[in-house]
């Protein structure tokens, strides 16, 4: 209702608590339910939240640093790295080409070298703009190529120009803010280890308004393999893009993509550095740059084809695909020969009216060659429930049933099921999940499989098909939320990552699936003091300390019919018990709440939808 007070254009003259009556006098009129009105209308302010308007409101009341701030900073800094700016040129259109080498030449940060090969171009107003700059500055250095070699061989032209033990990638119809390189050198004074830095970004229309920004979550290896998120703006050691050959000819379209997956493999999180600030300004007028790469496939033609060299490379055995949307990937990861017994642990208590289609839609609706399923009953008293889990576990040989006779707590339960587990591999599933794909498991486990991947997560839909979750985000209503909660099922989410396998800080234990071996390692769940709530969000945690990266993937698909089977905490015991549940996790994770790697500080902490802050 708040959101709906806030932000739908029907209800955002009214106060909240009238929203609700509002809405099933609407409802009643147009024969609906006021819940299905609700949700659609909630949906509805999920379009685009950083349009023009809001964006631009956003950077009216951002607080930046003045020129004299600045240069207080950059006084300040005990090295003062030179960061060459690469620039190759083919046939831009003059005033735009000329609005680029502005932008550098407006740096506040002046230690900097500007190398520009000119591809050939035949429209001489082009090197008459060159030259012109050329004459003007020292620091930038200009090489005319005598036959046309496109993107990558021109790239590499300016390359050997480089003097300085940074480069920056620049398109020649774009624009870099006038602190990028400021806040470039500021970045790596504080992270002197770092290899690889990018940048938030957003995009330019023909009037030179700025839209559709891009704020970006930290060193995600997983989303660069499902789609080129680091670019722009890109800094690499030049001794590191040497060292991996450059630009490669014959990925023109994805070079940017491709050099990225080259230069960070074998990278800590430490070496790959994000900027939480705008620096880049896309042009995506006609004919630039940005609208070209949205509508040529052979873009998208040349990011599969790096993604598959990477993985040839560096993950024999993975092979990719491309995604649902232009200039997207899907990576598919195989499974170890033979396939690891799988071991899924099922808590509940009475309520078959639940129980039942979930464990008969697992067992019908999973493909997959080796696994238990374990139902943990707690204290069940419905005899309805005691008679079908007796009947499912004699004509299924893969189900067992295991009686826990203390007081609810599902870190506890979770804990004697994984004890009891048969299997290399567990899942822990809520008694209130249906799958829709029958490779559900498969896909998860696949990824569980990979040395370096601790928990998993699935996509969970409402039966209504909106997404109750597409991984957790850390901080969101003080302690975690799902992100993209309430998205339709069609919907590609913020910069398609509703669609897109990714690294995320945590996962929902509704449907997580991890090793038994990380399980033991990291000591199950905390039954102590998150005995309801939060444990699954300790528990990635304590994944991620051990030096695992969590997943979440969009390609396992459930139904969950959230918390039905428990109820909402709406007595003051229930009440007591999530408020101290809630401090515990601030307590032990509060700066990691604050700023979850996995999501950008420049948005909300309040809504699941990736709105600005």
């Amino acid at each position: 209702m708040q959101r709906l007070s806030n932000m739908h254009y029907a209800w955002r003259t009214m106060n909240k608590q009238d929203v609700l009556p509002a809405l099933k006098q609407k409802a009643a009129d147009q024969g609906r339910h006021w819940r299905d009105l609700a949700l659609s209308d909630y949906e509805e302010t999920f379009e685009r939240v950083t349009a023009r308007r809001s964006y631009r409101q956003w950077l009216e009341n951002r607080k930046t640093l003045g020129p004299d701030k600045v240069q207080r900073v950059i006084d300040k800094l005990p090295n003062k790295p030179q960061i060459s700016v690469l620039l190759p040129v083919f046939n831009p259109q003059p005033e735009w080409l000329e609005a680029c080498l502005d932008s550098v030449l407006e740096q506040q940060y002046p230690y900097w070298q500007l190398c520009i090969a000119d591809d050939a171009s035949t429209d001489s107003r082009v090197h008459e703009v060159l030259k012109r700059y050329a004459e003007s500055d020292s620091r930038i250095q200009v090489v005319y190529r005598p036959r046309n070699g496109h993107i990558c061989a021109a790239s590499n032209s300016a390359l050997a120009l480089v003097k300085s033990d940074f480069v920056a990638l620049l398109d020649h119809d774009d624009l870099l803010s006038p602190r990028a390189l400021f806040h470039v050198a500021e970045a790596l004074h504080r992270f002197p280890e770092a290899k690889v830095l990018y940048s938030d970004e957003d995009k330019l229309n023909d009037k030179v308004e700025r839209y559709d920004p891009h704020f970006k979550s930290r060193w995600n290896p997983d989303l660069l393999l499902s789609q080129n998120y680091l670019s722009h703006l890109g800094v690499y050691r030049t001794e590191l893009v040497k060292q991996v050959g450059g630009f490669r000819e014959g990925y023109e379209g994805s070079q940017d993509h491709d050099l990225a997956l080259r230069c960070t493999f074998g990278l800590t999180a430490d070496e790959v550095v994000h900027i939480p600030h705008v620096l880049y300004h896309w042009r995506a007028g006609e004919g630039s740059t940005a609208q070209a790469s949205q509508q040529k496939d052979y873009t998208s033609e040349a990011g599969l084809k790096a993604v598959r060299s990477a993985l040839e490379t560096s993950w024999p055995g993975a092979r990719a695909e491309h995604g649902s949307l232009p200039n997207t990937y899907r990576v598919i990861w195989p499974l170890p020969d033979p396939a690891p017994k799988v071991t899924l642990l099922v808590p509940t208590r009475d309520r078959v009216e639940i129980l039942r289609p979930c464990v008969d839609a697992i067992l019908e609706r999973t493909d997959y060659p080796d696994l238990e399923l374990l139902i943990l009953d707690n204290q069940s008293e419905c005899q309805e429930t005691l008679t079908y889990m007796s009947e499912v576990e004699e004509r299924d040989s893969r189900v067992r049933v295991l009686a826990w006779h203390e007081p609810f707590n599902y870190s506890a339960i979770n804990n004697f099921g994984a004890r009891q587990a048969k299997g290399e591999i567990l899942a822990l599933v809520n008694n209130d999940i249906e799958p829709i794909r029958e490779d559900w498991l498969r896909e998860m486990v696949s990824h569980a499989c990979r040395p370096d991947i601790g928990c998993v997560g699935a996509k969970l839909y409402y039966p209504n098909d909106t997404v109750q979750h597409g991984g957790v985000i850390l901080g969101i209503g003080g302690v975690a939320g799902h992100a993209h909660k309430y998205f339709s099922r069609n919907s590609p989410g913020y910069f398609s990552r509703l669609f897109l396998t990714q690294n995320m800080s945590a996962v929902t234990a509704a449907c997580l699936v991890v090793r038994k071996s990380i399980f033991d390692e990291v000591g199950g769940l905390n039954e102590k003091d998150l005995p309801v709530a939060f444990n699954d969000v300790d528990f990635c945690l304590r994944v991620v300390e051990a030096g695992y990266r969590n997943l979440w993937t969009p390609h396992a698909e459930l139904y969950h019919h959230e918390s039905i089977s428990r109820g909402a905490d709406n007595n003051s015991k229930k009440r007591s018990r999530a408020q101290g549940e809630s401090s515990y996790m601030r307590e032990t994770w509060g700066a990691l709440l604050d700023h979850d790697p996995a999501y950008n500080p420049n948005l909300t902490l309040v809504h699941e939808d990736f709105s600005l802050r």
